[in-house]
């Protein structure tokens, strides 16, 4: 036994190595696994992401990955995030261990130590979360240990800073998407718009096949996935009961046949909602499927990966959509249309609202941003959308790495 432990002195450097059960890849005290195990790898760099929220946010900044991993030879990344975003990164074959922003996962961060952090979130708790840790460097965003001021870590994250608490910046003059303005914050070298990366279990993928042959009656139709709901933060993000029922009468009315499927998407506090959208359609003799929307955020994500096309608000929904590399079709209100990458696989389309975007978490304006869409344009791109649509495969670990180019063993 001592001859077999003094002959892998560098197993706890692997990435896959914990110490306290046996990493699944093969069994270290009988095997030499630098020489042996082709899973062997050795996590050089120390990198800790602390986004906590939102949810499509979080999504979001799998996109930042790819640059993290190039610019810090052999990363292995630690992600602090809130419940539930945890369970959207869960098994990411880029992320090697994640904790939630709580009493044992900030327990636990505390026993680690980092060669760099990269704070994302503007926010006094992820400062929090920041000083749970020990890294030699910090970029993005600190606080004012005094004053709870949030500061930009390095000057690289001024203008992102300077964004945030300027409407003139936000509104009117910045161009970038928050991609990019991330990236840039963080210092990842140069922006070459990496993409969203979401992955899916076996079992997962082999939903996602069930679950298309059903809407697509056996692959006779394409499936157009609608987004229906939004976070509370900022409820004019999501259209009307009226307003989804309209869009769907529109396409329909452009329409020579009848070769696609609604479905409506949503989480469980879209559950009564959708139900009346359903009832709505129907009476109206146009036939709606309604996905689960109390199975949770991985059963979510199986029916966003199911669709062919998802039309959708700036919501977790459309975050997701892009992820699997969905066809899109989002409109924008309160929000900023320029903000979001949709990497050539989609349209975007502003509400006709002079006071949009105006990022107001209330409004008392009787005509609201999500009553002026214009669904004659939104049904014209859903149109073009299906056209363009092809049936694509569930993302899996592998097709992550691929489409990536990154060359790191899981």
């Amino acid at each position: 036994m001592a001859q077999n432990s003094k002959k892998n002195v560098g197993a706890s450097d692997c990435r896959h190595f914990n110490g306290y059960k046996p990493c699944g890849k093969v069994n270290s005290l009988e095997q030499d696994c630098e020489a042996t195990c082709p899973k062997f790898s050795v996590a050089e760099t120390r990198v800790l992401i602390v986004h906590l929220g939102a949810l499509g946010a979080v999504v979001r900044s799998t996109a930042l990955l790819p640059a993290i991993i190039r610019k810090y030879k052999g990363a292995h990344i630690t992600w602090v995030t809130d419940r539930p975003a945890d369970v959207i990164l869960r098994d990411h074959p880029l992320v090697d261990r994640i904790l939630t922003a709580d009493a044992d996962g900030l327990t636990s961060l505390s026993a680690l130590e980092f060669d760099v952090a990269l704070v994302v979130d503007k926010s006094l708790k992820a400062s929090g979360v920041l000083k749970a840790a020990k890294s030699t460097s910090v970029f993005g965003f600190v606080s004012d240990p005094r004053t709870g001021a949030i500061c930009p870590a390095t000057e690289a994250a001024r203008e992102l800073w300077e964004i945030g608490i300027s409407d003139r910046l936000k509104l009117i003059e910045n161009q970038k998407t928050e991609n990019r303005l991330v990236h840039e914050a963080l210092e990842l070298g140069d922006y070459v718009f990496d993409r969203y990366s979401l992955s899916l279990s076996q079992e997962e993928r082999r939903s996602v096949t069930d679950r298309r042959a059903l809407w697509s009656e056996g692959g006779r139709k394409k499936i157009i996935g609608f987004n229906t709901g939004c976070a509370a933060t900022i409820t004019a993000k999501k259209l009307t009961i009226e307003g989804h029922v309209g869009l769907m009468k529109e396409y329909r009315s452009k329409q020579t046949s009848d070769d696609v499927s609604f479905v409506l998407l949503g989480g469980r506090e879209d559950t009564e909602r959708n139900q009346a959208i359903a009832n709505r359609a129907r009476g109206l003799g146009i036939k709606v499927i309604e996905s689960s929307t109390i199975d949770g955020l991985r059963d979510g994500m199986i029916s966003v990966a199911s669709s062919d096309v998802v039309v959708s608000g700036d919501s977790l929904g459309l975050h997701l959509a892009i992820g699997f590399a969905k066809r899109t079709v989002a409109w924008f209100g309160p929000t900023c249309l320029h903000e979001i990458e949709l990497y050539g696989q989609g349209e975007a389309i502003q509400t006709l609202a002079g006071c949009s975007p105006c990022w107001k978490r209330s409004c008392s304006m009787k005509t609201m941003c999500y009553d002026l869409v214009d669904f004659r344009q939104m049904a014209a791109a859903i149109s073009r959308q299906v056209a363009l649509s092809s049936v694509s495969s569930p993302v899996s670990e592998s097709s992550i790495m691929a489409n990536l180019g990154l060359q790191i063993d899981l």
